[in-house]
């Protein structure tokens, strides 16, 4: 019978081993310190716009600070729906963010696979253009295109408001770049197949690179939903306006703005994209990424 003696000692960890040992040990609780600190930063003020926009308006302005509310208010939300016409600033932001999204993704896909694929003067000198301009903030340009849209008549029109917006130099940048990390042996074989470039691209160029389409689309459709200054400009009334200038309409002018309604239709308006976010995130990650290295 083996006796407590008769076992193998384990060897003991080498005393320069155990600085590493604690520096790894530092760094792992820095890192998931930081991500609690990032938790709390993303997540709290979420969490402060749903829990106020189920509270009675003395409970928002109360002393110190509720963190949920004494009596559940819901019809905050049936005032959000129906001071406004929520209805019509529903569909507006619909129609806006499809038809951006749709000629974004089908523009971004295009330049890409024109700047990887195709052989032409000055593609280098290209894509030093679509790069300068990432560079530079839309409200630079706002002052040059509402004048060129005004001149065409198109103020408080779809046309407006899409049509400005419909660069796509971030798509075209991150879906070059993931082109770039597609193996050469690929596109080589299916050229020797007697592939063309519509074929290419559709039959094995997209059926790769789905993760970074999707994350391409995701960022496209959150932005266009979001986006609040160039149809603040261009829309005279809710024929066009989207949601973000509808919800400013549910503050009172008159004195204190009653938030409850406020962050009801808030939470309305970001529920949509916030279960799409979350149903793609995975795919949204791996998409950012998937360019980063090739091999």
């Amino acid at each position: 019978m083996t006796t407590l003696l008769d076992r193998p000692i384990a060897p003991a960890e080498p005393e320069a081993a155990q600085p590493y040992r604690r520096r790894e040990r530092t760094i792992r609780v820095l890192a998931y310190a930081a991500m609690v600190v990032a938790l709390l930063v993303v997540a709290l003020p979420l969490y402060w716009i749903v829990v106020t926009s189920f509270k009675q308006r003395p409970d928002i302005y109360t002393l110190p600070v509720t963190w949920w509310p004494g009596v559940f208010h819901p019809q905050n939300y049936t005032e959000a729906v129906t001071s406004v016409p929520f209805g019509t600033f529903l569909r507006n932001s619909l129609i806006i963010t499809t038809v951006l999204s749709s000629v974004k993704f089908v523009l971004g896909i295009l330049s890409a696979y024109g700047l990887v694929f195709l052989r032409f003067p000055g593609k280098n000198l290209v894509f030093l253009g679509i790069v300068a301009a990432l560079m530079v903030p839309n409200q630079i340009t706002v002052i040059s295109n509402y004048a060129l849209v005004a001149e065409w008549g198109w103020r408080n029109t779809f046309q407006g408001i899409i049509v400005p917006l419909a660069g796509v130099a971030f798509g075209t940048f991150l879906l070059r770049n993931h082109f770039l990390s597609i193996p050469a042996e690929i596109i080589e074989a299916a050229r020797m197949d007697g592939a063309g470039h519509v074929r290419l691209l559709w039959r094995v160029v997209l059926p790769v690179s789905g993760p970074t389409l999707v994350a391409f689309a995701l960022i496209t459709v959150v932005n266009e939903w979001n986006e609040y200054l160039w149809p603040f400009l261009m829309a005279d009334d809710a024929s066009v306006a989207p949601l973000p200038i509808g919800l400013t309409q549910l503050q009172n002018n008159d004195g204190v703005t009653n938030w409850g309604p406020v962050m009801a239709g808030t939470v309305l308006a970001m529920l949509p994209i916030l279960v799409i976010f979350l149903a793609l995130q995975r795919h949204m990650i791996k998409g950012l990424t998937s360019g980063a290295v090739k091999g």
